[in-house]
């Protein structure tokens, strides 16, 4: 750990899992941030076997001026390493008030961490979220690029009831302070989803949450990524992420009910993007959508973050 020359206000946390490479774009990014704050950058390896993103984190930020923090969670799942991300900082960095996070298939843009920042201090936000902007590392088609799982929430800065994703947010110590632990829920370790489900949790606490339209995130969308199969699984597991969050939230008969629902809006909804699309892989997210909380329902849960040593 490299120690802070100042006052740290804020601290970037980034959970990597076998993307060396990857998370050196991600880090370069944030070593390029330009604010009139101090910050620190958090990295958890999440292989244990081999933390190649470890050693590279360590190595590099050590030839810079932030101060860091690089460490190894040997439990795997997504979320033990949010978690021990997010601990770790609060504790090396405990006049850090602003907590953050990137992927590490994420860079920043410039002016990211000043803007998103500036939104929480000048609104009084509890959390904040902003833009990522999905560039594609093979040419893909419109059906591609039309698909709902590339969408985002867009518009200006503004207040908003909730965001969804982990990959470009800001999340006020305050808030940690106001939740049960474990912050993300490792049931989702290897389903995903654990954000949606903390996000959540925010909502219903009654945090105040704002979208910063000038805090800009672009992830890297690789070719395994692209495929129509793999989208169309990806929809299954939105669906049974979407089941296990209603699961715990809301009561049996609720979600009972909602599952039939869903699926007759799921028909209607996917029907009503191919007329207008004209494409079946976009027009089929919804109604798989519908199909993966139903077979979550019944015990069918893809485990996509499960590594296979």
């Amino acid at each position: 750990m490299q120690q802070s020359k100042g006052s740290v206000e804020a601290v970037v946390c980034v959970p990597t899992f076998r993307r060396p490479a990857w998370l050196a774009r991600t880090l370069a990014s944030l070593v390029d941030q330009v604010t009139d704050f101090s910050f620190a950058v958090v990295v958890v390896d999440n292989d244990a076997a081999n933390p190649a993103g470890a050693r590279y984190a360590r190595e590099f930020l050590a030839t810079t001026d932030l101060p860091f923090l690089v460490l190894t969670e040997e439990r795997q799942g997504n979320c033990y390493a949010i978690n021990r991300a997010f601990g770790e900082a609060m504790e090396a960095f405990p006049e850090a008030d602003f907590l953050l996070m990137i992927d590490d298939d994420e860079m920043a843009l410039p002016g990211w961490l000043a803007a998103i920042v500036g939104t929480a201090k000048g609104e009084s936000a509890d959390l904040v979220g902003g833009p990522v902007i999905r560039e594609f590392e093979v040419p893909v088609s419109d059906a591609v690029t039309q698909h709902l799982l590339f969408g985002s929430i867009e518009g200006s800065t503004r207040a908003i009831d909730q965001i969804h994703g982990s990959g470009n947010c800001l999340i006020r110590r305050r808030v940690f302070a106001g939740l049960a632990s474990p912050l993300f829920d490792v049931r989702f370790n290897f389903l995903g989803g654990g954000d949606m489900e903390f996000f959540t949790r925010c909502r219903k606490a009654g945090f105040k949450t704002w979208w910063c339209a000038e805090a800009v995130i672009r992830e890297f969308v690789p070719e395994e990524r692209v495929s129509a199969r793999f989208l169309m699984k990806r929809s299954l597991r939105t669906g049974s992420i979407n089941y296990v969050i209603d699961r715990i939230h809301s009561t049996a008969t609720r979600v009972l009910a909602k599952n039939a629902l869903s699926l007759c809006a799921g028909c209607l909804r996917s029907m009503t993007l191919f007329l207008r699309t004209r494409r079946l892989l976009p027009a089929s997210h919804p109604l798989l959508v519908s199909l993966g909380r139903t077979l979550a329902s019944l015990g069918f849960l893809p485990t996509p973050y499960r590594a296979n040593n």
